[in-house]
């Protein structure tokens, strides 16, 4: 098997979205300095990511969205009928100094990543910057203003993919890579998310053969992922029989993050990582939501240990551990962080919770309902 590449770039270490907003924190730079603390990124396992090129932006998104980012960039103002166009220069999707080189960086990763599987340089690529998945054809949406995923999977159907599955294990519904590709059943999409969370969209249950949403209840924990995984998305991947996987991880869904309610550990999200990764024999790993820079550091990083076989150590080692006391957070929660954010990467397992009844429901819907592909 080709070692996995892990793709990056400097300009997330740098670049904001504003001191207030929740991408002001480091996350991508904190999954390099880790992963190079621990002696698990040899130089020819790393590639920096490039700048989308109009082209590459321009197969998904519309030329004129696309020209007005980077308008939004150059000028760092907008009028009026473009933001309100656009959606853009509001609170969640801010004009700010790179706002287009960012995400087109993020965007470039993807179709990069996309080539590289294409081409057999490797079968797995980690790209944690990736995963913007709510960015629509001519909108920004969620802090996402070009959809990376949706441009890596049509670049792979252009490559001559047959089948790829999506599968969006963020906190928030995958609703622009589902809509993207409602009606093209050579795509899987599938999206596990908090119910009633923004953008309150995927109820539970199926849109088509190949779209699926599960909306599970706050409080959603370990032992209900591994129920989900074993019974609705694993059986609907193999059914669809994908040359490749696109997992988005968003780290969102984890106990210590800010934006959503759900109670996993990041134990939980790798078990389902690793139990997707096998089901094809291409596999493209992207980051998404995730708002606590220790949580979604450590999990990235851990992801990035499971796609090469490395066993996450019980103590970190002292430069890991530099790595993660050198972060700071705004919010009250990183006015005081608990040790185990600077000293550990997996989580503790926590105490078994028996699966709610609601989650059962959810899963005999899944299982029942689907219809023909």
């Amino acid at each position: 098997m080709k070692p996995p590449i892990l793709l990056g770039h400097e300009i997330y270490r740098r670049s904001s979205y504003g001191a207030k907003h929740p991408l002001a924190i480091p996350r991508v730079s904190t999954v390099l300095d880790l992963t190079r603390a621990l002696g698990w990124l040899p130089a020819a396992q790393f590639r920096e990511s490039p700048l989308a090129t109009e082209a590459q932006l321009t197969r998904f998104h519309d030329p004129a969205y696309v020209q007005a980012i980077r308008d939004g960039e150059r000028d760092q103002t907008l009028d009026a009928e473009q933001r309100e166009r656009f959606n853009l220069g509001k609170l969640e999707n801010p004009i700010f100094g790179e706002m287009f080189r960012r995400p087109a960086t993020s965007a470039g990763g993807s179709a990069l990543a996309a080539s590289l599987l294409a081409d057999n340089v490797t079968d797995t690529v980690h790209h944690p910057a990736g995963g913007t998945h709510h960015a629509r054809r001519s909108r920004a949406s969620g802090f996402c203003y070009f959809n990376d995923p949706v441009l890596a999977i049509l670049h792979l159907l252009d490559r001559g993919a047959a089948r790829v599955a999506y599968v969006d294990l963020d906190a928030h519904h995958g609703d622009g890579v589902e809509d993207a590709f409602l009606d093209d059943d050579r795509v899987l999409t599938l999206s596990v998310h908090e119910d009633g969370r923004w953008p309150r969209t995927g109820p539970t249950g199926w849109r088509t053969a190949t779209t699926g949403n599960v909306a599970v209840a706050p409080g959603f924990h370990d032992a209900e992922l591994d129920l989900l995984v074993e019974r609705v998305l694993v059986p609907a991947v193999t059914a669809h029989r994908p040359d490749l996987v696109v997992l988005q991880c968003g780290a969102d869904g984890l106990a210590e993050d800010p934006l959503s309610r759900l109670e996993l550990s990041n134990c939980a999200l790798w078990r389902a990582i690793a139990r997707l990764l096998p089901l094809a024999s291409k596999r493209l790993v992207l980051g998404g939501g995730g708002y606590n820079p220790w949580s979604v550091g450590r999990c990235w990083t851990g992801i990035w240990g499971l796609l090469n076989g490395y066993e996450a150590p019980a103590h970190l080692p002292d430069a890991a551990e530099t790595v993660l006391r050198g972060l700071t957070w705004n919010r009250r929660e990183g006015r005081d962080p608990p040790d185990h954010w600077f000293i550990t990467l997996a989580d503790a397992e926590p105490v078994p919770r028996p699966v709610r009844d609601a989650l059962h429901q959810a899963v005999a819907l899944m299982e029942s309902s689907r219809p023909c592909a």
